[in-house]
């Protein structure tokens, strides 16, 4: 390996966060989020880990799930998006996939397309979101006719929360009220939590957890919150200084000039950028590790490199560590500064970072 552009990916401590998931409500069952690639972690090796303990897992798209089946996954796998075209339903019975429902329409295809074998829905309500699902009026007429077809082996009920993690609003909780009075009278498993929802509110833990985030490390709150707190990085992003300089006072740092330098200043360059996944927005004062001493960005992120400063790490030169975020430096702090979240930093590595699992 020449660059040292790495992703370490832990997968003990996806196992603990699962397990973590799973021991808020241990009689109940959780579906592992692996969409986008694990949330860049790489959906095929979290599988493979998780196999021993999860129940199931959700992707986004046949094709994620595709992926997986042909990895050799044979627990059920959720498709959260549902179906897009007629000519997937029989590749979902096939590959016995379970399948979100979110509209009338895909409720009519599934009852005009003839399957191999029956499928498991689960009938997606909008509560509040607004983004997908049928409307609470609708609902009940919608589970009745799922529950007619010879397509449909059984529904899961379910609903997707919008401010689970800012849980000082009252939106989950008038969420969990339309969903409850609009479905007192079905008898169904149901899922609403995701990750903000599994560690904050126990009235939305139903049968089927959805644990997402969560499983990879990082906080779905900006608040310190007790469990989540428990969670452990799965993902470390570094690399190394390869080359240092010393600037004068009023001497800039790279391309249009973006930070000036008020006094003498060490000056290290990193092998990683944004065409790597750093955000190309992250600001001077970014905080990064190096040698495990705190230090921070100076200058404009480039595509294949970024600054930093080393004037107060007197020991750190060519071929010293740097860590981005990870275990000792948390992406949700990372993604403060850059005025974005988590999910956008492990979604957006790409594939010239190595991968490698521990």
């Amino acid at each position: 390996m020449a660059r040292a552009a790495t992703a370490t990916i832990n997968l003990n401590a996806i196992r603990h966060n699962y397990r973590l998931a799973k021991s808020v409500a241990p009689e109940q069952q959780a579906l592992a989020i692996i969409k986008a690639n694990a949330y860049g972690h790489g959906a095929i090796d979290v599988a493979n880990a998780l196999s021993d303990d999860a129940d199931g897992f959700g992707v986004a798209c046949i094709e994620e799930a595709v992926e997986l089946r042909q990895a050799g996954i044979d627990l059920p796998i959720l498709l959260l998006e549902g179906f897009f075209s007629a000519d997937e339903l029989p590749l979902i019975s096939e590959l016995n996939l379970w399948c979100a429902v979110h509209s009338l329409e895909q409720i009519e295809i599934i009852a005009q397309t003839e399957l191999p074998k029956s499928i498991t829905i689960w009938l997606k309500m909008d509560s509040g979101m607004h983004r997908l699902g049928i409307s609470h009026d609708k609902y009940n007429a919608a589970f009745q006719k799922l529950s007619t077809l010879a397509q449909v082996e059984s529904v899961v009920l379910m609903s997707h929360f919008s401010s689970a993690d800012e849980p000082e609003l009252c939106t989950t909780a008038k969420q969990i009220k339309v969903f409850d009075d609009t479905t007192k009278h079905l008898n169904a498993p149901v899922s609403l939590a995701n990750s903000a929802a599994t560690l904050e509110f126990t009235d939305a833990r139903r049968n089927w957890q959805r644990p997402g985030i969560m499983l990879y490390g990082a906080s779905p709150f900006c608040a310190p919150q007790a469990l989540a707190d428990q969670l452990q990085p799965a993902l470390t992003l570094s690399s190394e200084i390869i080359a240092v300089r010393e600037i004068q006072p009023g001497e800039s740092v790279g391309y249009s000039a973006t930070w000036t330098s008020d006094t003498a200043t060490r000056v290290g360059t990193v092998a990683i950028g944004y065409a790597d996944g750093y955000p190309r927005h992250a600001k001077s004062g970014t905080p990064v590790l190096v040698n495990g001493h705190k230090s921070n960005i100076i200058g404009r992120v480039s595509m294949d490199m970024l600054c930093v400063d080393l004037t107060d790490i007197p020991d750190a030169g060519v071929g010293s560590y740097v860590e981005l975020w990870g275990e000792n430096l948390l992406a949700t702090e990372i993604a403060h500064h850059c005025d974005t979240i988590s999910y956008t930093l492990f979604t957006g590595i790409t594939r010239r970072v190595h991968k490698k699992y521990i």
